[in-house]
């Protein structure tokens, strides 16, 4: 029995390690590595699969963000730490294999370690998409969405979870189904708020180097950071407490 159990567990894991390394992430550049280092403010916790960023400050709520399929989680170091210094706790959430989609759940962790206290949730990407859906199946859990070059499905439909949204994109975003985007404001609250950063990609919300089929942006990678950082906290200034 204990020989079946092996050769079961064996067939489960094997192909999702191949795939994963079939399908190498995206990794963290070095504005990123540096991103992740105590400084200026700023702290950096990693613990049970969560890289937390806090400043001296920290106001209500915080945020915990998913990361975009195939693409480390450290990659989001930069816009983690200009949150984190506007004053709110940002919680980057591992994926197993690097892909949401495998760990849809995961943001009961940051909820767990954080009891009473309030977040929004989000991610770039397909991580916006399980974001979505995780606020789709836990009603009362969130106090918001945002979208970071990412629209939900049929999964994560919250047009009536009388919960607030905020979806960016980039004007130069090439990787983006434009049509399938405009298509899933159907799931989204009418009220949503829909913001395009001038000149940004998709790739440069995190920092890990080009992404094949994304058009290159017409702003520095930090520009587009600090204005999505300023974007959200500005959002989140204006939701109900």
């Amino acid at each position: 029995m204990k020989r079946w159990g092996l050769v079961l567990a064996a067939a489960v894991v094997l192909p999702a390690a191949a795939a994963a390394w079939y399908f190498q992430p995206y990794e963290a550049d070095s504005a990123a590595i540096r991103a992740m280092r105590d400084g200026e403010g700023v702290s950096v916790a990693k613990k049970h699969g969560l890289i937390v960023f806090e400043g001296s400050e920290v106001r209500p709520p915080g945020i915990i963000l998913y990361p975009g399929g195939l693409i480390a989680p450290e990659s989001y170091a930069p816009l983690a730490r200009a949150l984190a210094a506007s004053g709110r706790r940002t919680v980057i959430v591992k994926m197993p294999f690097y892909l949401a989609g495998a760990g849809v759940d995961r943001a009961d962790r940051v909820l767990a370690a954080y009891p009473g206290e309030a977040f929004v949730i989000g991610g770039h990407s397909l991580g916006g998409t399980m974001a979505a859906r995780y606020a789709a199946s836990h009603p009362g859990q969130v106090s918001g969405l945002f979208l970071l070059a990412a629209y939900p499905d049929k999964q994560g439909n919250v047009r009536h979870a009388n919960l607030p949204v905020l979806s960016l994109i980039g004007s130069r975003d090439g990787i983006v189904d434009r049509e399938k985007w405009e298509q899933a404001a159907q799931f989204l609250p009418a009220d949503t708020a829909y913001i395009t950063i001038e000149g940004g990609n998709h790739t440069q919300f995190g920092s890990y180097g080009p992404q094949r089929g994304d058009y290159p942006a017409a702003i520095l990678p930090h520009d587009q950071w600090q204005q999505t950082a300023s974007i959200l906290d500005g959002w989140l200034r204006r939701l109900p407490r």
